[in-house]
């Protein structure tokens, strides 16, 4: 596999909730960089909701999907990526980019993470019908420790998604991304 020219990935984990789709767009433009959503473009490519993908061909076959992305992104520029909640569990996918990729831990606890995902839980599979709160504490627990590995974390609990940018930003300046 090439090392793409340039900065390296951004890449922006968290559980769902915590902040990653809304502030990824947000620093994207502050760096002049591109911005994806991982799970977005997989819809895209396959032309399914992730909750479709979920019901009609199941975790296994999402999480391969989300592999393959991982797999052609680490060939490419930098750009800021925001992967699913669950992308760092494969420690294959984080592999492929890092190093040189850095990443970035948005913190969120599960009450602000309910909150904000309020009725759009429902599109989150793995939160999806009864107990979401039980099932998100139970995701937190699991992946915490994986997220902790980061390179950086910034807590959204009380900051705006353009504050959190902001953080974001100063992290990529001081790791050598150049800005604007």
């Amino acid at each position: 596999m090439t090392a793409p020219l340039g900065p390296p990935h951004l890449v922006l984990v968290g559980l769902p909730g915590s902040g990653k789709s809304t502030v990824g767009p947000l620093l994207a433009n502050a760096l002049g960089a591109p911005f994806l959503d991982l799970d977005a473009e997989i819809e895209r490519r396959h032309g399914l909701t992730i909750p479709q993908i979920f019901l009609q061909r199941g975790e296994t076959l999402f999480r391969a999907m989300e592999h393959a992305l991982t797999r052609e992104l680490a060939t490419k520029p930098g750009m800021v990526l925001s992967p699913g909640g669950g992308w760092m569990v494969s420690e294959a996918n984080v592999a492929l980019l890092r190093p040189p990729a850095r990443i970035i831990h948005l913190e969120v606890s599960v009450p602000t993470a309910l909150t904000r995902l309020g009725s759009g839980i429902e599109r989150r599979p793995l939160l999806a019908g009864p107990a979401a709160k039980a099932r998100l504490e139970a995701l937190s627990a699991a992946r915490t420790p994986l997220y902790s590995s980061a390179d950086a974390a910034i807590n959204t609990e009380t900051l705006t998604p353009q504050e959190v940018a902001t953080f974001g930003l100063r992290l990529a300046s001081a790791w050598g991304w150049p800005i604007g």
